[in-house]
């Protein structure tokens, strides 16, 4: 029998029923004699991603990060998707796959996040550094599927100023203690925004959480695309509910409209 190999996840099975487990363990911890009775959802979160049981500090600033994530709003493009597959009668699972399409690239999206990760690795808190490389347009990395960005990732290409919730985020989760990237963030914010000629984002904002956090950049994406899930599933359900005639997006008036369809055999206005 082939053996399944991760370093995640170990089951033993039961004995009557080799198709089910009678243990689960994630990373050494019993899941359900343990952690379903000790844990929190941001616990567990953390040990799934990094491998081990998170400090104080840590699992405060991952569910600070998780409720500033949680509802872009239906201002995010993901949101908007998602919002688009319920009002259209789509599945729960469309919506979901929509929201993680739209949501996953390189202006916004979870790519962004990944990109400024990768800053961070590259520049750390040197701020010579971080002034001569946002200055630099971005390049397509030739081995890539993704194109060049086209600002510097973590900024808003859109905005005038940074806005309040961005603001507000990175206050909070900066004063948590964890880690150093978000205070340097915090101390050097208006010396970035003026090299890179656009105001912080909150992708700039959650990159640097989650390298406070110790991710690495392909972790970071995921997260943030996991993060954003529930505000993206509960507005697509509202707009099932509401209906396409109440959707706040792009309403489609008929300065002709042709009526109610006619019945089967009807030869009523026929031509």
């Amino acid at each position: 029998m082939e053996s399944i190999h991760t370093r995640i996840w170990q089951e033993e099975a039961e004995p009557d029923n080799a198709f089910a487990a009678a243990s689960c363990h994630c990373h050494g911890y019993d899941v359900y004699g343990d952690l379903l009775v000790h844990a929190s959802w941001i616990e567990y979160l953390f040990l799934l991603f990094r491998g081990e049981a998170p400090t104080p500090e840590q699992a405060r600033l991952l569910e600070g990060l998780a409720i500033a994530l949680a509802n872009p709003g239906p201002r995010d493009a993901a949101v908007h998707a998602a919002m688009c597959g319920g009002v259209g009668g789509s599945t729960s699972a469309s919506c979901l796959m929509a929201a993680l399409a739209v949501g996953a690239g390189a202006s916004g999206g979870a790519r962004e996040v990944h990109l400024a990760m990768e800053d961070w690795i590259e520049r750390g808190a040197d701020l010579a550094l971080w002034q001569t490389g946002l200055a630099i347009n971005p390049v397509a990395d030739p081995a890539s599927v993704w194109p060049a960005p086209g600002h510097p990732p973590g900024f808003d290409p859109y905005g005038v100023r940074c806005a309040t919730p961005v603001l507000q985020t990175l206050a909070h989760l900066a004063g948590l203690g964890c880690g150093t990237t978000l205070a340097w963030l915090q101390e050097h914010r208006t010396a970035l925004e003026s090299a890179a000629g656009l105001p912080l984002a909150m992708t700039g904002v959650a990159a640097a959480a989650l390298c406070d956090l110790g991710c690495m950049p392909a972790q970071g994406e995921m997260l943030f695309l996991l993060l954003r899930l529930p505000g993206a599933a509960v507005h697509a359900l509202e707009q099932k509910d509401y209906g396409h005639k109440n959707f706040p997006f792009f309403r489609i008036e008929l300065e002709n409209d042709p009526g109610p369809a006619r019945t089967a055999g009807s030869t009523e206005n026929a031509i």
